[in-house]
């Protein structure tokens, strides 16, 4: 069954993708506006669910990729995405049924979006993350052991490239990231395709809603004059972290990502302590006072302390009054082949992976 997405739900789904985002996915902002856009010129959206694809069904899954900064600088056009699309059904001959995203965190929870409005299709109410994460290989469709290919890439320049085949989900993370490091480290992709049983078998279903109604929240509380910080843990069943004052930013764009550390200085309850997180496009793992308090998959996010907005990797600065705060992960990437993929690990970090939820 599709129902239209309806245009006052934008700003939720935004603001929601943007916290699910864990620091990562792009700030939506851009996305927003240029959905925005497509509404007022006509264009509508759909959105079905994953049980009512049918088993043979192809799926177009599609993210942006590349280092938060850039996506700040170069400014976003949906056709880019939509082309990305069209590029794979040409390699493949034959027409996606639908649309859906890679990850539900940041810009590019509305991805499926923009690329839908341009082609009519719907959007697939899933995701394969259930947050944002920085590499291939750290999808439930990875840990699910499908295949990782093929993959194409459109850039602002009139570049486009399919990489046919790879040897492992790492091997196309190495390639891919080397094509889009090479167009300026952002680009749009549309990734292996995916049968409609892979994603009602593997997908993490009911994103979309799940960061509207969190979105939906935050604005809610916002409007009330209520602590929008307050709101998200009792949402989403979290537990905050910190509270402080951010007091350094190193930042590195390299390699197609965005690495780097911030520290926070605590504050009320956490005054005399410090904090520091560590990221890769997303936060990864925080330390208090040098030992590891919270990690990924828990969802470590970031939020200005008064609004609840989320804050960026590619956005955090100095003098910002922030809140830690660590959400439940998608329960497939607690497994020990998610956390293989998608725990400390995986980030080079040597901790075992310790929920803060446990």
């Amino acid at each position: 069954m599709l129902q239209e997405f309806p245009e006052e739900n934008i700003e939720a789904l935004a603001t929601g993708a943007w916290i699910l985002g864990t620091g990562g996915g792009g700030n939506p902002y851009l996305s927003t506006l240029n959905l925005r856009r497509l509404y007022a010129e006509g264009a509508r959206v759909q959105v079905m669910q994953p049980e009512d694809l049918a088993d043979d069904d192809m799926v177009a899954v599609v993210s942006g990729m590349g280092a938060p900064l850039v996506g700040q600088e170069r400014l976003k056009d949906p056709r880019h995405m939509a082309r990305a699309v069209e590029l794979m059904e040409d390699y493949l001959g034959r027409p996606f049924r639908a649309i859906m995203a890679l990850e539900i965190g940041g810009a590019n929870a509305l991805s499926p979006f923009l690329a839908a409005a341009l082609l009519g299709r719907p959007v697939v109410n899933a995701d394969c993350m259930g947050r944002a994460y920085p590499e291939a290989q750290m999808t439930s469709f990875a840990i699910g052991g499908l295949s990782m290919f093929p993959l194409s890439l459109v850039d602002v320049r009139d570049n486009e490239v399919i990489v046919t085949r790879a040897e492992s989900w790492k091997w196309m993370e190495k390639i891919s990231r080397a094509v889009c490091t090479a167009v300026g480290s952002t680009a749009a992709t549309c990734k292996a395709p995916r049968t409609g049983r892979e994603v009602k078998d593997w997908g993490i279903h009911d994103t979309i809603t799940q960061a509207t109604e969190l979105g939906r929240v935050v604005l809610e509380a916002r409007a009330r004059h209520d602590d929008p910080v307050a709101a998200v843990l009792d949402h989403a069943k979290g537990k905050q972290i910190f509270r402080g004052k951010i007091v350094d930013v190193d930042r590195t764009t390299t390699g197609g990502f965005l690495r780097g550390k911030t520290v926070i200085e605590g504050i009320d309850a956490d005054r005399g302590a410090t904090l520091e997180l560590a990221f890769q496009n997303e936060w990864a793992v925080a330390f208090r006072d040098g030992a590891p308090v919270a990690m990924t998959p828990d969802l470590l996010c970031l939020l200005d302390s008064v609004s609840g907005s989320a804050i960026g990797t590619e956005s955090v600065r100095y003098g910002q009054r922030v809140s830690v705060v660590a959400l439940p992960a998608p329960e497939i990437l607690t497994t020990p082949a998610g956390v293989a993929a998608v725990g400390p690990r995986a980030f080079g970090y040597d901790i075992d992976f310790r929920s803060v939820f446990q």
